[in-house]
């Protein structure tokens, strides 16, 4: 079981969104200028199999929720990570000390995404998922309202200022008492 984050010395923090929004992008760089270890859970799936098998139609793999949480159990309990996910409603809430979530304008989010190769349902559903602000609603009912936050993830001028802001909010962050 995970400590609570009193007894961990530096924060956890979730980075999610829908795929396209930066998170990766978001997540490397913060992790290099805070030293947290930087977790991309997509490809932690892939590479320890963390999975049920492929998707032919949404083109992804079947993520293990409970396999993952296996996973990364130990290393959430220590303190001191930045998990990158689009999801975040099966992470247990106990795990987090920052929960941000990343939105881009459609248009631009259409343009990442298609220059990844996404067409027909996987394309629509991700931009769907976007309008709809499905990942931040997501995070307001899977965490405390109070450490959820969404910053825009438009251009690399909005990436640089989030790290900043993040950075600064690691640099801060004390564990509750």
């Amino acid at each position: 079981m995970a400590k609570d984050n009193s007894k961990r010395n530096r924060p956890n923090i979730l980075v999610t969104g829908t795929p396209g929004t930066g998170k990766t992008t978001t997540s490397s760089a913060l992790a290099e200028a805070t030293q947290l270890r930087h977790i991309n859970v997509g490809e932690l799936v892939k590479d320890k199999k963390l999975h049920d098998g492929w998707d032919d139609e949404l083109e992804s793999y079947l993520i293990n929720e409970d396999l993952v949480c296996d996973e990364l159990e130990d290393v959430m309990e220590e303190g001191g990570n930045i998990v990158d996910y689009h999801g975040c409603d099966f992470f247990p809430k106990r795990w987090f000390d920052h929960v941000v979530v990343l939105q881009t304008d459609n248009s631009v989010l259409y343009d990442r995404l298609s220059k990844r190769g996404y067409t027909g349902s996987k394309l629509s559903n991700n931009i769907e998922c976007e309008i709809f602000q499905v990942l931040l609603e997501e995070a307001k009912e899977s965490y405390p309202e109070n450490i959820v936050v969404a910053l825009k993830s438009d251009t690399i001028e909005d990436i640089s200022r989030n790290v900043a802001t993040l950075t600064d909010w690691v640099k801060n962050w004390l564990p509750q008492l």
